[in-house]
């Protein structure tokens, strides 16, 4: 059985070959050397392909891995949509994937020390699109509070590397399917993401969102509501953001890649009422991404 056929609700390409496997010598599966991204693909078009590009490469960049062409991956999307047109005919027009991409250092031998010529290995996943619950839109999300603290370490920050252990044990803290996502802080209790989100607070006509220098994944979403919030007449801040502090918010959002941003209506026992942030941006998000 090779990787292709593992379940016809995801595809893989690895390389390029669908029939093609990772030896257990990469780096990425044996020391989470490498990077990846997931984005949304509807209509057969990779959404937000630009920025999510330049932060594939900027990482890589940031770790000394050699990042494959845009063209390279966007040839492997393309191989991977018309798999799942194929399989899906009826959904052709309006098919909505998920695309990751994963890009590792390569093999080497057993050790740390980086080979002189490593030969990165890309891996391109398709699966289904999640199916989120429309509550998450209109009523808004409850939120679990992590009790896992994200290490320091500014050398990673901002990386979306593949060493994401911290949040694979804080998501295993709830079993509620009610929370949407939970919230991770540092040492010092500063809020600094969710496991799979970035989160903004909103303070009057202040938009904050946490500052990453020392821990945490920017988003591609936070970078673009950071770039949107002055159409809402918002001053985007980055800043240190204490617990207390966050829950003095007026309005709190999540954002990601997927979804877009959800209002929280509950953290910790405090709730909000149902306010019109989240669907501003999620109208922003996809007006700057028609336009685009």
């Amino acid at each position: 059985m090779t990787i292709s056929q593992i379940n016809k609700s995801r595809h893989v390409l690895i390389n390029g070959q669908p029939d093609a496997l990772i030896s257990p010598f990469d780096r990425g599966f044996a020391y989470g050397d490498g990077v990846f991204r997931t984005l949304a693909v509807v209509q057969g078009q990779p959404e937000h392909w630009l920025d999510h590009y330049q932060k594939l490469v900027s990482d890589c960049h940031a770790l000394g891995i050699v990042c494959p062409s845009a063209d390279i991956l966007l040839s492997d999307i393309d191989k991977l949509i018309k798999v799942s047109s194929k399989e899906k005919p009826a959904l052709k027009e309006k098919l909505e994937i998920v695309v990751k991409m994963v890009i590792t250092r390569g093999e080497s031998e057993r050790g740390y020390a980086m080979p002189a010529l490593a030969q990165p290995n890309r891996i391109v996943i398709a699966t289904d699109f999640p199916s989120y619950p429309e509550a998450n839109f209109v009523e808004g999300v409850k939120l679990h509070l992590c009790s896992i603290q994200l290490s320091h370490q500014p050398v990673l920050a901002g990386i979306k590397h593949l060493n994401r252990l911290e949040n694979v044990i804080a998501r295993a803290e709830w079993h509620d399917s009610n929370m949407a996502d939970g919230v991770l802080m540092d040492a010092f209790d500063h809020v600094i993401e969710c496991t799979s989100s970035n989160i903004f607070a909103r303070f009057g006509s202040e938009l904050h969102t946490p500052d990453l220098s020392n821990c945490g994944v920017a988003g591609v979403t936070r970078q673009r509501i950071l770039a949107l919030s002055e159409t809402l007449c918002l001053q985007a801040k980055v800043s240190h953001i204490p617990l207390a502090r966050l829950m003095q918010a007026d309005e709190l959002i999540i954002c990601n890649s997927l979804f877009g941003a959800w209002q929280v209506r509950e953290l910790n026992q405090q709730r909000w009422p149902r306010l019109a942030l989240a669907s501003q941006l999620r109208a922003l998000l996809k007006s700057a991404h028609a336009q685009h």
